[in-house]
């Protein structure tokens, strides 16, 4: 196996990846594409650019991210000292002055006599052996067949990874592997859902249940947890309003290279609702095959909440994939009925993305389950947002150099409680989920706590106090 760990990739994560396994004393050869080529979203050419926004959310113990960031400090992250060091006012948030923490990672990483940064696109279409003869020649990319070839690769691309990397990831993974359009739905937390008034049930299960001898229909909901959906019914009023606060709710406005395709296949609730007041009634919230248990009669319009994850906690808008302003869908899909005192885990988004099917692909080490000698790291993974990425990396990175120093079989895997929020984050991309989607960092993600706590705050300062312990313990 070669002496070195291959990172593709100078974002966020890639950045961790290559601090984490260069203090570890093992060389790091870090490939970005960058200046040569830029994505639709960069412009400098320093590592770890910052695009969007330069908060990295809250610091506040009591939320998710804020939790994320101290588990990150405990484990020595390079990113997040940083984001420390040139933060700049922002409240409770962690905001820094984007230009200088990109400066200080690409300074500090180059001066590190582990780490060589070599500047060229990483993906070329071809037979190996045409790849093997030009690869060092100027302008040339390089092979991520190549680059793999008896060695570790930890791929760290990011949602805009290139074309010609995308293709061999393909080509890795299989046609099924990739996807590149992220229009995700909100992801609401089951016990924040009042169930005085949904009731659980697959369309047309309660038709079923009537002419049943045993239990009525509604004893039939009543028992029914092991159906797939929770439902919201609506009656006219409700619906209206409903309606008439998402037509006119404001919109994320997308960037130039979002525009062309974002919509095809996967057309935004708020879109939808435009084209007329019933429009929705004849699809996402078609009412036919249900029955109100609180008034035995079909409802005006029903809202289905799919169950997104293995335990069970989290469950997904069905059809309501949409580009509102995060404000935006707390205020209009709270006048859903039953969603009035919602905790969103997740907003929906509608953005250009690459990520890969990672259920199907990586165990909780982001490492690839076909191909052990490769990692996937950052948003490509799955996981939303700086800290996330960063975190992902931090995690990767760790593993590979279990890998570079014990070999590929067998080897002791690193992972962390399922209690901590980097944990859990590795659990959640690594778990069976038919229905996948990004995911950021959050509260519902993480093991319910043994007792019941009403009060919000209460829960998830317990929450975050259980996640450090269980990370100390590991880390004494």
């Amino acid at each position: 196996m070669k002496n070195y760990i291959t990172i593709i990739g100078g974002g966020l994560a890639g950045s961790e990846a290559a601090y984490q396994i260069a203090k570890r004393g093992i060389k790091v050869k870090l490939y970005e594409m960058k200046p040569d080529k830029f994505s639709p979203a960069h412009s400098n050419t320093n590592l770890a650019e910052i695009v969007c926004s330069n908060s990295f959310k809250s610091n506040l113990h009591t939320n998710a991210c804020g939790l994320l960031k101290e588990e990150l400090r405990m484990l020595d992250s390079l990113l997040i000292k940083t984001a420390d060091k040139v933060a700049v006012p922002a409240g409770q948030a962690l905001a820094v002055d984007r230009e200088r923490f990109s400066q200080e990672i690409t300074k500090k990483l180059e001066s590190l006599e582990n780490v060589e940064i070599i500047r060229k696109e990483v993906g070329k279409s071809g037979d190996s052996e045409s790849v093997s003869k030009t690869q060092n020649k100027e302008n040339e990319v390089v092979s991520l067949e190549e680059l793999s070839k008896d060695g570790i690769v930890i791929i760290a691309t990011g949602p805009l990874t290139s074309d010609a990397l995308s293709g061999e990831i393909v080509n890795l993974t299989g046609d099924e592997g990739l996807h590149f359009y992220d229009a995700a739905a909100p992801i609401i937390e089951k016990e924040s859902i009042d169930m005085s008034i949904a009731f659980w049930g697959d369309r047309y299960s309660q038709e079923r249940g009537k002419d049943e001898e045993i239990e009525t229909w509604q004893e039939r909901i009543k028992n029914s947890n092991k159906n797939n959906y929770i439902n919201l019914p609506m009656n006219k009023e409700e619906y209206e309003k409903f309606w008439n606060e998402l037509v006119k709710a404001e919109v994320v406005e997308l960037h130039n290279f979002e525009k062309r395709e974002i919509f095809e296949g996967c057309m935004p609730i708020e879109v939808m609702a435009k084209r007329g007041i019933d429009t929705l009634r004849y699809g996402p919230l078609k009412p036919v095959g249900f029955t109100d248990p609180r008034t035995g009669k079909r409802p005006y319009a029903i809202v289905q909440l799919r169950q997104d994850n293995s335990e069970g906690n989290l469950f997904n808008m069905v059809g309501f994939q949409t580009n509102l302003k995060y404000g935006e869908q707390k205020r209009v899909f709270s006048l859903i009925p039953g969603l009035q005192n919602a905790d969103f885990a997740k907003y929906g988004v509608m953005h250009r993305n690459t990520f890969i099917n990672s259920p199907e692909l990586l165990d909780e080490t982001y490492n690839l389950k076909k191909n052990r000698n490769i990692f996937f790291a950052g948003q490509i993974t799955g996981v939303e947002g700086y800290v996330e990425s960063i975190a992902s990396g931090l995690v990767a990175a760790l593993n590979a150099v279990e890998m570079s120093q014990k070999g590929l079989s067998p080897m002791r895997q690193i992972t962390f409680p399922k209690e901590t929020m980097i944990g859990a984050l590795s659990k959640y991309i690594a778990s069976e989920n038919k229905n996948f989607q990004p995911m950021n960092a959050n509260f519902g993600i993480l093991p319910e706590l043994p007792e019941r706590i009403k009060d919000k705050k209460l829960k998830y300062g317990k929450l975050a106090d259980r996640a450090l312990e269980k990370l100390s313990e590991i880390l004494q």
